[in-house]
């Protein structure tokens, strides 16, 4: 059951590309809000690295488990992958994601663009995770709500 009209429409790929643009524009727009250091450019890197493991890891879990990866047809999930990074996060893709453009707003220095990140996360929490939870809860049960318990949605 949708409650939106714009759930699960834009898949999180398109999601992460507008937020980007969004953090693009605001680079360009507010230049006197950039601050240029070595640490933006340390903290940028270690975000890369971090987006770059988590994202890797995650899609590998759920290609040894043979379930979809696809964000739009949850319902055909086969398994709930529970086990590596998901015993520590819901969402492990949808955060190497957010890292991964907190990373460009540490690089490009301006910390404005971080409105780019939150408004992501706030897209994806709405109108992606909050259904799929829902079709996850239909197709695994009391195992998936067991799951939401112990698990946080993000970290």
């Amino acid at each position: 059951m949708k409650c939106s009209v714009l759930e699960l429409r834009f898949p999180p790929p398109i999601v992460f590309a507008v937020s980007l643009l969004l953090i693009g524009l605001i680079n360009r727009w507010f230049p006197a809000f950039r601050i240029e250091t070595t640490l933006m450019l340390v903290v940028s890197g270690i975000c890369f690295l971090a987006s770059g493991i988590i994202g890797l890891s995650s899609l590998a879990m759920f290609y040894r488990e043979k379930t979809t990866v696809n964000p739009v047809r949850v319902n055909s999930a086969t398994t709930l992958v529970d086990s590596g990074l998901y015993a520590f996060s819901r969402n492990p893709m949808y955060l190497a994601l957010a890292l991964l453009l907190l990373s460009i707003c540490f690089w490009l220095g301006n910390l404005l663009g971080l409105a780019g990140v939150a408004l992501f996360i706030a897209f994806i929490t709405r109108f992606q995770i909050i259904p799929e939870e829902r079709a996850l809860m239909v197709l695994f049960g009391q195992r998936y709500q067991d799951y939401q318990r112990k698990v946080r949605r993000w970290l």
